[in-house]
This record gives C-alpha cells, sequence and structure tokens, in this order.
C-alpha cells in the first residue's frame, strides 16, 4: 500500500461517514415566517447514475431578503432563530430532499435586486473543490428575468437552475456532467 495518492484514487467515500449528524432537513425550522416549499431531486453523475455519497447544503436569506452572516449590513429583521443555512445527505439512488421558505429578494452587487434563490453547494466523493449552483424559483418570472446572475447564463441553460412543480413540492436535479448538465459558478 502506498502513503502517496495515485493518479486513480479518488477522494472519499466519508461525507455519510463523518458528517451526517450535520443533516438539517428543515432548513427554515418551526415558527419561521414565509411561504414553506419543499425540494426534492437527485444528485446524478454522468452516466445518468445517482452518487449516493453526496451532500447538498444550502445558504439562503430569510422571507425579508436578509442572511443571517455578519457581511449582510441591510436593515431589516432577521427573525428570531433564523440561520438560512442547512445541509442534507444523497441516499443510495442520488436522492435528496429538504424543506424551507422561499427567500426574500436580496440586493445584487450592482445594486439591482436578485430574484429570490438558494445558493447550493454540492459534495460528492471524488472531488476536491466542491461545485457552486443556484435554485431558481419558477413562479417568480418577472423576477427571474431582471436577476443580474441568471442573466449570465445563455437561455438555452437557464432550465437547469428552475425545478419544476411536482405536485405540492418542486422536483430539482443536479447533473454533473453530459446532456442537460447543471449550470455551475465559479467562486
Amino acid at each position: 500500500m502506498s502513503l502517496f495518492a495515485s493518479g486513480n484514487q479518488t477522494v472519499g467515500p466519508y461525507l455519510h461517514i463523518g458528517l451526517e449528524w450535520l443533516t438539517t432537513r428543515d432548513i427554515a425550522g418551526k415558527g419561521i415566517k414565509g411561504e414553506r416549499v419543499a425540494i426534492a431531486g437527485r444528485l446524478i453523475d454522468g452516466d445518468g447514475v445517482g452518487v449516493n455519497d453526496g451532500m447538498i447544503e444550502v445558504w439562503q436569506a430569510n422571507a425579508d431578503g436578509k442572511y443571517a452572516h455578519p457581511d449582510d449590513a441591510q436593515n431589516k429583521p432577521l427573525g428570531k432563530n433564523w440561520r438560512g443555512f442547512g445541509r442534507v445527505f444523497t441516499d443510495t439512488r442520488g436522492g435528496f430532499r429538504f424543506t424551507t421558505i422561499k427567500p426574500g429578494r436580496v440586493p445584487a452587487p450592482d445594486g439591482s435586486l436578485q430574484a429570490p434563490h438558494l445558493v447550493v453547494s454540492v459534495f460528492m466523493r471524488g472531488m476536491l473543490k466542491h461545485l457552486m449552483t443556484r435554485i431558481y424559483f419558477p413562479d417568480e418570472a418577472a423576477a427571474n428575468a431582471q436577476d443580474p446572475i441568471l442573466k449570465l447564463v445563455p437561455p438555452t441553460r437557464r432550465a437547469t437552475l428552475l425545478p419544476k412543480k411536482n405536485g405540492k413540492s418542486l422536483e430539482w436535479n443536479v447533473v454533473l456532467q453530459g446532456k442537460n448538465e447543471t449550470v455551475f459558478f465559479d467562486y
């Protein structure tokens, strides 16, 4: 056994082993004001197979458009117990599910308003650097059309950032590569 990683060795699997205690399936928690939403989907590799050792991390503003972060200096209420952060792990088929509230609009770097969105980080075995993407809301067409970040995405690729309605919940898959690959952002 070599003490050094070779080119064919990958990182992990480790997420379920060491981090599962960090699971937060209800990001907004009880008593948080805002429109409740459930989002379910799958983390899918380039061959269409679900990734079973993945983690989906979500950051978001509250219903008033304020983040629970010291850099958010907006004069808006934060609300008691608002964290705006959660993690869920994929199951054996790559599936995940979480509930939260629809966030309010937050300022963009240019001073305009961004559409309501969730910031999503994707972690999985074999990746040394996580992926960053966003979830926008399909019922926010006017705000989505004005969003300065979404405008950077070619129109033919924007659908990868918009979940589909599936009964009372939203369905959003993370496709890692190939046809319908999710748009990922540099950071």
